[in-house]
């Protein structure tokens, strides 16, 4: 996933290489329009049918102007809100709990509203699929991973919560009419968690939208330029990350002090910069931060480590321009969006050897997968800092990596064949993913 908030304006749209045979109403729901990667997906993937002639709305339970994809909020996309007013938990307790209970109400406030497109793009929860059912949409479901292995284990107080919320993702994301999901490894684990479902789920890769990032700013604006200054003298390496425990941030920290003690002679005038998603009403990525701070200061290395939670364009595209490489820390992490942002901005990626980023680097050639280890990691960040002639040809050799493999038309395409492939038509009782 990435925290990257990007500036787009209605003109940020891929080039309309085909159009819609069939334009259709298509209404995607997320259940909260923030700024990680799975936004970044469902707001690009809503940039692209828009522009093949699509009428598109998105709906949501939670958008906020001031934490959100820019697209979002300057017209380039139409959101309709429902149900925020609803609690998100309970003293931070029962998460899937109330995002089911979001997820019904805005289902139902569509219901109810008359909203009646053709196809309903869902991702995130499935519960609200038998409703969405009811407009008389076909549904296509994006799978980002199973719900119910993303959850952290606890005691059997909580397995025994989490029992019927399991069993309602499973028979409420087969009800789907298709099915498809970010990565081979996601499809491996999508048929593993739902041994009932009797099609293959379709890949279909997340992109970025190269038209937005050759035309966004290169670090203008007073916060980049103070930023550059702390980072443009110095060799640094740049990890982003939301700040959650699963996303392992601590790997490039550790891995990063490490070099203190190889033969590194210049570690004293490296960097680190630890950016990535924040959300203040999140208290994981609060407790995680101070931890991440708390940690730097152990290690003695606070004073060339900066932590730069839920940064803006200008700052990163300051980012992109001054550091050598990018590391990404994440296990079995199911796509992830940021090794391929950072390749096509040219820098090499430094990521662990498992999950999808084995499908989005080609190893020795545009980054370096390791084994999750401190060593493993410090090892390639030596040989980044060490040999920059090295950095600057793998980085070239992602960025034309990206262009081919992971381009919004190519995304549009696929997901433009796939709504020909739904077009409603009178006939039978459609067919369901089960």
């Amino acid at each position: 996933s990435t925290p990257w908030q990007q500036v787009a304006s209605p003109r940020h749209v891929p080039h309309r290489t085909k159009v819609a045979t069939n334009r259709m109403k298509v209404a995607f729901v997320h259940p909260d329009l923030g700024i990680g990667g799975a936004e970044r997906l469902v707001v690009d993937a809503a940039v692209g049918l828009q522009s093949r002639g699509h009428e598109v709305t998105m709906f949501t339970s939670h958008h906020e102007n001031g934490h959100c994809f820019s697209e979002t909020r300057d017209g380039t996309l139409k959101v309709v809100v429902h149900g925020d007013f609803l609690p998100r938990t309970l003293f931070n307790r029962l998460y899937i709990f109330f995002a089911t209970i979001r997820g019904i109400y805005l289902a139902l406030a569509m219901l109810f509203k008359g909203v009646r497109p053709d196809v309903i793009i869902c991702d995130q929860l499935s519960a609200p699929i038998p409703i969405l059912r009811l407009t008389g949409a076909k549904i296509l479901f994006y799978c980002h991973f199973p719900d119910k292995l993303l959850s952290k284990p606890g005691s059997g107080l909580k397995r025994l919560y989490r029992v019927p919320f399991d069993f309602v993702e499973e028979k409420t994301t087969l009800m789907s009419d298709k099915i498809v999901v970010n990565s081979k490894f996601t499809a491996g684990v999508f048929r593993d968690s739902f041994p009932r479902a009797r099609t293959e789920p379709e890949v279909v890769y997340p992109c970025i939208n190269m038209a937005l990032y050759d035309s966004a700013n290169k670090g203008d604006g007073p916060e980049a330029r103070a930023f550059e200054k702390t980072i443009a003298d110095h060799p640094t390496i740049v990890s982003i990350n939301r700040f959650e425990i699963k996303k392992n941030v601590q790997l490039a920290l550790d891995a990063f002090a490490s070099l203190r003690d190889s033969d590194m002679s210049n570690f004293k005038d490296a960097r680190l910069v630890l950016a990535g998603g924040y959300d203040p009403r999140v208290s994981e990525n609060v407790e995680y931060l101070a931890l991440l701070q708390r940690r730097a200061e152990e290690l003695g290395v606070s004073d060339q480590v900066t932590f730069l939670p839920s940064f803006n364009e200008s700052q990163r595209a300051a980012l992109l321009a001054h550091c050598v490489c990018v590391a990404y820390t994440p296990s079995n992490e199911h796509f992830g969006i940021v090794p391929v942002e950072a390749m096509y901005g040219g820098l090499p990626v430094v990521a662990c050897r498992s999950g999808g980023p084995m499908e989005s680097i080609i190893h020795g050639k545009t980054g370096f997968l390791c084994d999750p280890t401190v060593a493993s990691f410090a090892d390639a960040f030596k040989t980044l800092l060490s040999d920059r002639k090295l950095a600057k040809k793998m980085g070239a050799a992602g960025h034309q990596h990206v262009r081919v493999a992971f381009s919004l038309d190519t995304l549009t395409n696929q997901l433009d064949g796939i709504l020909n492939q739904l077009k409603p038509s009178a006939g039978p009782q459609r067919k369901k993913a089960q």
